[in-house]
């Protein structure tokens, strides 16, 4: 009898929507983009101009003409970098209490997100 196959899921992501990434591995590494989507409960996210794939639609009432169209993938977070734009690098995020509150912070440039 075969093992069962576990998967990997984060309690927490480190990024949020509305997030600047920067892609550390894959077919896009090196790129960066804005995070449209998140799902935690798989963790993975979906970055716009990042993982695009085709896909081949049959004429519809809403698409009358069908065609190939292209569409971004879901990704796991843990293939994304935070990018800090003051500092124009890729950052680690850290947390830090302030005022009672958790905040997001650069580790590169010490600055709250």
């Amino acid at each position: 009898m075969a093992k069962p196959k576990i998967k990997f899921v984060p309690d927490s992501l480190h990024v949020k929507t509305g997030d600047t990434v920067y892609v550390i591995s894959g077919k896009d590494k090196g790129k960066t983009g804005k995070i449209v989507k998140v799902f935690p409960n798989k963790g993975k996210i979906i970055v716009e101009g990042i993982n695009e794939v085709t896909k081949h639609m049959k004429p519809s009432a809403t698409n009358p003409q069908g065609g190939i169209l292209t569409k971004p993938a879901a990704i796991f977070s843990s293939k994304v970098m935070l990018f800090d734009e003051k500092a124009g690098k890729p950052t680690r995020v850290g947390y830090k209490i302030v005022d009672g509150k958790k905040v997001r912070y650069s580790k590169v440039s010490g600055e709250s997100l």
